[in-house]
């Protein structure tokens, strides 16, 4: 294909991401263009979703536009959209040669636009100004992001809740995505039988607060988990993350009754001291959090794979308060964890909480949490060695087995393997990107 039909798609950031990034795929692709996802490829245009969740997501967002815009040189269009875009400067915008700036909302139409900008030349178009998407604590309507079949995944990611009103201290993120709003049940399911025609094997539901889903229409999360298990031929449903205080027993019932529900859930833990949990603002105590994974084992399965996320180096964290964080990741038998050390964020209330934990303590705090991570997801994965497993092969003939483990195969099969190897993927590379 022409250079000049050729667009490099970029994500940056959560599941939600993932999703907004494959529906702008999916519709460039339906109007014949082809879509890399080499940054150094040749283009005529570019499209980078970003993220915000910490201060290295916003150099990589950066250096991403940066290095897009020297490989699209004077000629080419460059789209930017998500979290970290939403509050971006226009000033800033021109400086860094964006020509499509597009924040939280207002995804939906940016495909057209940038087919627009390509036919017409460059100009510079700010989709922040429709619909007062500048100001996203308006009441608004569902943004449908309709997604036919996954485009750049094996795996369809399913944007079913966006935005957030519970404010942890640390997280700026209801600042850039605004106020909780979920979409239509019917909509969802309409959409699940059509990818399910297509092909797709699994669906990821996601959320910028998934378990908060459907307050805004008088529904939930587990009723929508009850009406799609009545779904032919769905046989593999995943959640994104979950707040733990999300998990009732409704949803747990639910979740434990959908015979498609692969058994694996991200439940953040954040940290393990209550202290701490309380100047953060996360609404449980760390025997909360060991409760709630004790129960959805007892209700769903014990060998339900439960990961994680580790925030190192809140301000006020002391010795005593991180040993308390390694305790509980020990006590509720956590399996793979994603640890992020702390970073300040703008205008949120831990910006100003003191006192401040020096780096070299974060950054040891952060690969001591690792080890303990990567120590805990081995004595997970060993249960199933040498056992028969359903894979759903991505690429390269790997894939993730029902409960989320990474697995090689030894044949093409794509239904039921055996895992030939379950292993923590890029041990060293996670460390040192945490770092």
């Amino acid at each position: 294909m022409e250079a000049n039909k050729k667009i490099f798609i970029h994500v940056f950031g959560c599941r939600s991401s993932l999703c907004e990034g494959e529906y702008i795929a999916g519709v460039l692709k339906s109007e014949g263009f082809e879509i890399t996802e080499d940054i150094n490829d040749k283009y005529s245009a570019a499209v980078i979703v970003t993220c915000s969740v910490t201060q290295e997501a916003d150099r990589k967002c950066r250096q991403a536009i940066r290095r897009a815009r020297r490989v699209l040189g004077d000629e080419g269009v460059l789209a930017v959209c998500g979290c970290w875009s939403q509050a971006l400067d226009e000033n800033k915008a021109a400086f860094l040669g964006i020509d499509i700036l597009c924040g939280s909302k207002g995804k939906d139409i940016l495909p057209r636009a940038l087919i627009l900008v390509l036919e017409k030349g460059r100009l510079f178009i700010d989709l922040r100004e429709l619909n007062n998407n500048k100001d996203i604590w308006a009441p608004s309507e569902w943004e449908e992001l309709k997604i036919s079949s996954p485009v750049m995944h094996s795996r369809a990611f399913m944007k079913i809740q966006d935005g957030c009103d519970h404010f942890c201290t640390y997280c700026v993120i209801p600042f850039l995505r605004g106020r909780p709003v979920s979409r239509p049940p019917e909509k969802i399911i309409d959409e699940i039988k059509r990818l399910l025609d297509n092909g797709t094997k699994e669906i990821i539901f996601t959320g910028i607060h998934l378990g908060i889903y459907g307050r805004d229409i008088d529904t939930s999360l587990a009723n929508l988990i009850n009406e799609v298990s009545k779904i032919e031929n769905l046989k593999r449903l995943r959640l994104g993350s979950l707040e733990p205080f999300c998990l009732n027993d409704d949803l747990i019932n639910a979740l434990g009754n959908c015979e498609a529900f692969c058994h694996h859930l991200h439940l953040p833990l954040q940290s393990g001291d209550d202290e701490i949990l309380s100047a953060m603002r996360r609404g449980y105590t760390a025997k909360n959090f060991v409760e709630v994974c004790d129960k959805v084992r007892e209700k769903i399965s014990d060998e339900i794979h439960i990961s994680s996320d580790i925030l190192v180096g809140f301000p006020g964290e002391n010795e005593v308060a991180f040993q308390n964080t390694l305790s509980i990741m020990r006590d509720a038998g956590l399996g793979r964890v994603h640890v992020f050390p702390y970073s300040r964020r703008p205008g949120t209330v831990a910006e100003k909480l003191t006192p401040y934990v020096p780096h070299s303590q974060k950054v040891e705090r952060t690969s001591q949490a690792i080890a303990l991570g990567r120590q805990l997801y081995s004595n997970y994965v060993k249960k199933f060695l040498n056992r028969e497993v359903e894979i759903l092969i991505e690429r390269d003939n790997k894939g993730h087995t029902r409960h989320y483990i990474e697995a090689t195969c030894n044949g093409n099969d794509n239904e039921i393997l055996k895992a030939e190897a379950l292993r923590y993927v890029n041990d060293k590379l996670e460390c040192e990107r945490r770092n």
